[in-house]
Order: structure tokens, then C-alpha cells, then sequence
């Protein structure tokens, strides 16, 4: 069972194992992680372990692979996480239970192919946004075109997440400091994100329609509205659907022929980021930290996930490395030559 406290799940372990399950959870999450789906994981596993104490008195491997056979209508890759989450459970037991069993991971089924990003150009955003301008009106989402714009918009010049977009309030936007407030995301962290003059131009003008329709304007009102959802944001999948059909009207589709996703804007923030950069000549090792923090991570290294070597950034990079080094790489080049 799981009792929702004011911000994340508040999980209750019933098993032999309980004591130590939750010293676990308070762990992880005073090292500032939510831990909310692991801990599910981790209450199945209890779960299994009280239903099967008379069988499985301790969590051996007879135990795990029977706690396995429970997630066989699930993908491997799900599969494969969930029994990573118990495998660290185990190594955690460990330092101070020294014999107690931890699984083999070489063992779990393999990683899935890491699904390839679609990255979207300057030049499709903008023919996302007129496209967004032209969409119908309906009485349960009066703002539908300027919403949705806003939120392509933000999504594709700020790089937020999905999840952190749909939170946002009218009170999360400072319109004198032209500021974006991230509350308490991943990890907890909130952050304050600066917008451009033209982002901020977007903002309001979706701010003096929602004015001139007579629509919610307080503080709490969600960003992306919709008066189908009660005056709240948008749904996840409500936003997909709405995008959707945008992208099969301008014909941006991957190279297999699918739609991109919506989180391919976050990796098409960042790969345009370093793209203006190179082209710039800025020191781009040095704005690597500065996108790190914009991302919401909390090193460059987590920023590296979403940085992806493209042709025009090849390019670039190249053409970078040729006006710096060329005179040191061209008489070599033109040795060898000789030498052949």
C-alpha cells in the first residue's frame, strides 16, 4: 500500500525485509531523489516476499526468480529496470549483511536500442508555429491556438521537460524580469529560466487573449489551459494529440517515417544550443555547465545525454577546427602526400 503525503508517496513495507526496504527509500530520497517508481518496485518485491514467507523465508535466488516470473507480461526493457531497482536494493543490503544474495545484472535481459532522437531545425519550429496560429477554436479550449503555440514555443527554445511545461502557472512567469520559475522538478530542484525578448512576446500576447476573452488569469491558472480539464493544464497525452496533428500537416516525420516525440524538442534545445555556439565561436566547453543548469541537470555530464553529433554540427565543429589548426594540420598532410 502507498499513502500520498503533501509532495511524494510515503511507501509501507509489511515483509521480513521491511526494516531495512525502508531505510532504503529514506536514503535515496534524502540524497534528493523522488524514488516513487522504484519504490513501487520495491513494495511489489515485499509483496511477493509476504505472500511467500512460508517458501521463501529471505530473498535468495529462488526468491528473485519467482518475484520475476510476476513481470512476464512486461516488456524486457521494463523487466530489465525493475530488476535493476532490486539488485541495488541488495548491493545496499549488503554493507551490512555481507552474505545476503544480489542478483547477477549480466544475467537480466538486454538493454533496448536507445530510440534516436528527431532533432527539430529553426526552420520547422517556425513552420510548427504558423501552423499552431491557423488551429480551430472550440468552446471547451477557447485559447487552443495560442496555447499550443506557447507551448511549442517553450519547448523548443527553453528545452523544458514535458512534465515541468504542464505544471506551470500564470504565477510561474515574471513579466518584468522575463523569467520562467521551474518549481521543484527532478531531483527536486527548481530553477529560474530566463526567455528572450521573443518568447516573452508570446507569453503575452497568450496572456491578453486569455484577457480579452474574460478567461482565469490568477496566479494558480495553469499555463497550458484547456477548459476541457476542469480550467487545468493540459494532459500529457492531450498535448501529444494536439501537436500531432501539426507535424503530419508539415510534414516532419523521422527518418522511419514516424512523428517525433514530444521530449525530441528537449534534445533539439540542446543540440541547437551548441550549434549557435560553434557558429559563434564561443567557448563552447565553457557553455557546457551554463546548459547543464538551463537543462535542469546537475553536472555536464548529464547534459552530454542530449547532445548529438548531426550533420550541420559536424560541420561546424569541423570548419572550427580548420580556421584554428589547418596551418599545423596542412603541411603534414601535404609530407605525407609526398611521402605516398
Amino acid at each position: 500500500m502507498l499513502t500520498r503525503g503533501r509532495s511524494v508517496f510515503t511507501p509501507v513495507f509489511l515483509s521480513r525485509l521491511a526494516p531495512v526496504l525502508s531505510r532504503y527509500v529514506d536514503l535515496k530520497r534524502a540524497l534528493g531523489r523522488r524514488f516513487d517508481i522504484p519504490t513501487r518496485t520495491l513494495q511489489s518485491l515485499d509483496r511477493f516476499l509476504q505472500e511467500h514467507s512460508a517458501q521463501y523465508p529471505d530473498l535468495n535466488a529462488a526468491a528473485f526468480e519467482g518475484w520475476c516470473h510476476t513481470y512476464e507480461h512486461v516488456s524486457s526493457g521494463v523487466r530489465r529496470v525493475r530488476m535493476l531497482e532490486v539488485a541495488g536494493f541488495c548491493l545496499y543490503r549488503r554493507r551490512t549483511e555481507p552474505q545476503c544474495f544480489a542478483p547477477d545484472p549480466s544475467s537480466f535481459p538486454a538493454y533496448h536500442q536507445r530510440v534516436k532522437p528527431y532533432i527539430f531545425s529553426e526552420a520547422e519550429a517556425a513552420k510548427l508555429l504558423r501552423a499552431a496560429s491557423g488551429l480551430p477554436r472550440y468552446p471547451t479550449s477557447p485559447l487552443r491556438p495560442e496555447v499550443i503555440r506557447l507551448a511549442i514555443a517553450l519547448l523548443f527554445t527553453t528545452g523544458i521537460r514535458r512534465g515541468e511545461l504542464l505544471a506551470l502557472t500564470l504565477g510561474d512567469y515574471n513579466q518584468r524580469e522575463s523569467t520562467l520559475h521551474i518549481r521543484e522538478t527532478k531531483f527536486y530542484k527548481s530553477r529560474l529560466l530566463p526567455i528572450n525578448d521573443s518568447i516573452a512576446e508570446e507569453m503575452d500576447q497568450c496572456l491578453r487573449a486569455r484577457a480579452r476573452r474574460e478567461l482565469p488569469v490568477s496566479p494558480d491558472t495553469a499555463l497550458i489551459w484547456n477548459a476541457a480539464w476542469s480550467g487545468g493544464a493540459y494532459s500529457g497525452t492531450a498535448l501529444r494529440h494536439a501537436i500531432q496533428p501539426l507535424l503530419q500537416k508539415c510534414g516532419i516525420v523521422t527518418a522511419k517515417g514516424k512523428l517525433p516525440r514530444i521530449h525530441d524538442f528537449r534534445h533539439s534545445f540542446a543540440v541547437n544550443a551548441l550549434l549557435r555556439w560553434y557558429r559563434a565561436g564561443a567557448d563552447v566547453e565553457a557553455k557546457l555547465p551554463l546548459l547543464a543548469t538551463y537543462l535542469g541537470h546537475g553536472s555536464a555530464v548529464s547534459a552530454h545525454y542530449y547532445l548529438h553529433f548531426i550533420e550541420p554540427l559536424r560541420t561546424a565543429a569541423s570548419e572550427r577546427f580548420a580556421n584554428r589548426y589547418g596551418e599545423l594540420v596542412s603541411p603534414l598532410l601535404n609530407a605525407a602526400r609526398r611521402r605516398g
